[in-house]
């Protein structure tokens, strides 16, 4: 009797699932504010527990090291943004042809990744690139951000707008043309893309240089 009780008390005692979710979230949220106000390495996991109000065993349970919080961290802001990029794309549906609902999602594309979080995030990865293992360019081939993307030209390919060719090439050229350069000097502290006004005026000029090399002839 005494065994079943005391085995009632720990089941009790245990978190439930969405508790425990709950738990990680807060954790992964707390690093995350951490992480991109003052990069990785001047961020503890005391720092973390303190932050979240929770302590340094229960972090430790999810998370066994400050590499792999990063990397959850990470994968909570790619899913974030991949729910915005899909809410964008549901949004574009109506935005005319394909060349408009494109040009719209690159749009999008510029700003997401002019986003303070994401920079700062990218910053790290960059100086902190050899204990991330990170010696690759290319993000991996199965990226659904990116294959969203590849889809939508593939889309503009398919209504005869955009030059037949590789589609992941064309889409990894937009994003040459768009995205990348800007993304660059704000990772080095320019100021340069800080406004809307400024982005737009950008995205105009570098649309177009993408259709004079991509647009079907």
């Amino acid at each position: 009797m005494t065994g079943k009780l005391s085995q009632a008390r720990a089941r009790a005692g245990r978190p439930t699932k969405e508790e425990a979710a709950e738990t990680s979230t807060r954790i992964i949220d707390a690093a995350a504010q951490l992480f991109a106000a003052q990069g990785f390495a001047a961020t503890s996991m005391e720092q973390v527990a303190s932050a979240c109000n929770a302590g340094k065993d229960t972090i430790y349970r999810r998370f066994p090291s400050k590499l792999a919080l990063f990397g959850a961290v990470v994968e909570h802001v790619r899913g974030r943004i991949l729910k915005r990029l899909d809410r964008e794309i549901d949004a574009v549906e109506e935005a005319g042809d394909t060349m408009a609902r494109l040009k719209q999602v690159a749009r999008w594309f510029l700003t997401v990744n002019l986003d303070n979080e994401l920079l700062a995030f990218r910053r790290i990865a960059l100086s902190e690139g050899a204990l991330f293992g990170q010696d690759k360019q290319e993000p991996p081939q199965d990226d659904p951000i990116m294959e969203r993307l590849i889809a939508i030209v593939a889309e503009a390919q398919a209504a005869g707008t955009l030059r037949e060719g590789d589609t992941r090439f064309l889409a990894w050229h937009l994003l040459h043309c768009i995205v990348y350069g800007p993304t660059n000097e704000a990772m080095l502290g320019s100021t340069a893309f800080a406004t809307v006004q400024a982005q737009d005026e950008f995205f105009e000029q570098a649309w177009e240089l993408f259709l004079q090399g991509a647009e079907a002839r």
